[in-house]
This record gives structure tokens, sequence and C-alpha cells, in this order.
């Protein structure tokens, strides 16, 4: 099975035109069982209904119709929504290729429907091998770190063992000793890592993934541990660790750690692609810039009349001076896509990825138990 089971030609338009969305973010809910300390998005997103499922299909219908590759379905917790399977199966009847993102709270019998419809690639939050430390940055939840790894040695050996899936982790003062001990796990057990810094902002312009919380900022004296960590992330990917960062992210990761002005968006005159290439999903289905922007009107992607209005780029005068003002995220996903599109080396290294199944994309059958033991053994904080 290829991770692009839409197609290859709505994908390499995207990549070669920059006219046309290569992946857009669908938020199908702000709910949310955790707090987690670096996200906003429960409060920002709060003040609004959810797509029915008839409306769901309607937005998976217009997606395929403008060429989009690939939606990430995602939250809040998107499993909090009991028709999450019947959602990515409609992408799937349309040629889009959904993702699947959860903190762990996906049952399995959601994920065993997931993976019936055709929906295989995931994503989940992982922070920490140390119990204790992902408890704390959910929110003071207990057992949410066993729950993700028991999600995680479920789809091991339930999903097709070529599915793509990663570990989302963060980046913050309290887990800066995790990062490198969570890449060598996932790549023994098959899992890639996505890392993205934490985000701050004050309380006066809130942003969804952005935390209120000073404490998740770096201080100048920590500066030289970012800079070791990330250039041993740099040296394991050299060596075949399954991180999914380019090197121009990674760069950026420590640019925006340090307050330096980031540099991936410099081949379109410091804008992001938003709308070209991607754009945001609202939960009640209304285009919006990314998770931080939303437009000043309402265009509901499930319209009939949205793939027009898309093609006659009426709402791109908007998104565009949104997107000119904004200093930049370090979110990831709408970074690297910017980075895959316009640098020639990470999009030769995604196209190898994803077009080609070799041994790091083949999910190791493991028990619950096994996994367990085997964080632990990467685990820096283990006291036993």
């Amino acid at each position: 099975m290829g991770f692009f089971e839409g197609g290859i030609k709505p994908l390499a338009a995207s990549v070669l035109t920059h006219q046309q969305p290569l992946y857009v973010q669908y938020y199908v809910t702000a709910r949310c069982n955790l707090r987690c300390q670096q996200c906003n998005i429960i409060y920002a997103n709060g003040d609004q209904e959810e797509c029915t499922l008839e409306q769901a299909k309607g937005i998976a219908k217009n997606l395929a119709a403008i060429g989009t590759s690939i939606v990430l379905l995602t939250g809040g917790e998107p499993f909090a929504r009991a028709d999450l399977p019947e959602i990515a199966k409609a992408f799937i009847d349309e040629g889009v290729h959904p993702r699947l993102q959860t903190n762990g709270f996906a049952s399995d019998d959601a994920l065993k429907k997931m993976v019936e419809v055709g929906a295989h690639d995931i994503s989940i939050s992982l922070d920490s091998l140390e119990p204790a430390l992902q408890d704390s940055i959910n929110g003071g939840f207990d057992e949410t770190w066993e729950a993700a790894i028991s999600r995680v040695a479920f789809i091991n050996n339930n999903f097709p063992e070529d599915s793509f899936c990663a570990f989302g982790t963060v980046l913050a003062p309290s887990n800066i000793d995790q990062i490198v001990p969570i890449i060598k796990f996932a790549t023994e057990i098959g899992w890639w890592v996505s890392l993205a810094p934490a985000h701050q902002t004050p309380v006066h312009e809130p942003r969804s993934f952005a935390t209120y919380d000073p404490a998740l900022v770096f201080h100048p004296d920590q500066y030289p541990l970012v800079r070791e960590v990330l250039n041993q992330v740099r040296e394991m990917k050299k060596q075949g660790f399954n991180l999914y960062d380019s090197d121009e992210y990674l760069e950026d990761i420590y640019r925006y750690i340090t307050n330096d002005p980031i540099k991936w968006r410099r081949r379109n005159e410091d804008s992001c692609d938003s709308p070209n290439l991607y754009f945001a999903i609202q939960p009640n289905g209304d285009m919006s810039v990314c998770c931080d922007y939303r437009l000043s009107g309402r265009v509901p992607v499930y319209g009939d009349e949205f793939p027009t209005q898309y093609r006659n780029q009426e709402m791109f005068p908007e998104v565009k001076k949104i997107t000119n003002r904004c200093s930049g995220c370090m979110y990831g996903s709408f970074p690297e896509i910017s980075i895959s599109a316009r640098y020639f080396k990470p999009m030769i290294q995604r196209a190898k990825l994803f077009l080609i199944s070799d041994t790091s994309r083949q999910l190791k059958k493991l028990s619950t138990d096994e996994i367990v033991e085997l964080a632990q053994t990467y685990n820096p904080r283990r006291t036993n």
C-alpha cells in the first residue's frame, strides 16, 4: 500500500505549480479529553458547532474537486467524534488521503474501523518516555502515557506494516532530554518522529497552538543545550534514524527558540503558502488561513460554491494580508509542506519516504508490555 492512494498527479501538480492545496488540516472537533500545556485550541475553537457527517462528506467532495492530496483529521481530539471512521471513509471515497491524529484517546474498536475503511496513517502525541512527565504535560491527567503506548501496540499489530506512523513531539524545556531517546524508541518499533518547538503567546494575542505558560520558553542559558540536541538529532537522521524533519526545518527550530527570524518562507517573499498549498478548516466547516487565523467572513468548505470560490481565488487577497504580516510559525506541517515544495533535497527525501516502501516503515509486532519495556530502556529518567 502506498501513502498516496489518491494518486500521484494531484500531488505533483501541487508541488510543481504551488497553485493547488497539497494538504488541508480539518479540525473536526474542538473537544478533547486532555488539557495539554502547549495547546490552546480547545478554547480557540470552543465557540463552534461541529459539522454534520453530511457536511463533512461535502468537504471531502470539494477538497477532491480542487485537487487536494492529503487531509489531516485533527482536533481537539478527533476520536472524540464517534463518526470519525465514516468521515475518513468519505475522504477515501473521493480520492483524498486521510491522515489521523490522536493523543491516545482512540479506542481499539475505532482504530479497527479505520483500518477497515482504509485509513491507516496516524500520528500520536508523545513528548516523553517518562510516564509521569507525559501526564504532567498533558494537563495532570493520570495514565495518559500508558493509553498512548497501548494504542501504539494495537496499531503495530493491526495496521498494515507499511503504514506511516509518527509521534508528534513538542520540544520544551521540560522534555529536552527526551528528544533523542524518543527518536531511538520510535525507530526501534518502526515509527517516525516529527518535532515542533513549543509556541508561547501573550494572553492578549491568543493563538490555537500557543500556550500562555512562560515555562515552555527556553532561556538564553539553555540555548547551548538546544543546539547540542538538534545537532545530535541531525546526525542521527544521517545515520538512518526515523526523523521526519528536514534539515531546513531543524535549523529553523533553533532560530525560533532563540528568537531569530525563521527562514523557511524566504522563497515565497517571507510569507507562507496558504491558501495555495494548504489551509485549515474549522470545526464548523469554515475555511481558515491556518489553525491560528480565521477569515473575517464565513467561507463554508462544504458549500456547493466552494470549488468555484477557491478556483477564482475569491478569498486569496484576505489570506495574503494575514500571511504577509504573520511572523511565521514552526508548528511542523505547513512549514514542511513549503520546504518540500520549494527545496529540492527535502522534496526527494519525502518522495523516497512515501512512494517507496522500505524497512523504516515496517511496524514491529510487539505486545503492550514489550513496547512499554522497550520505551523504558531508552528513558533517561528511569529509576529502576
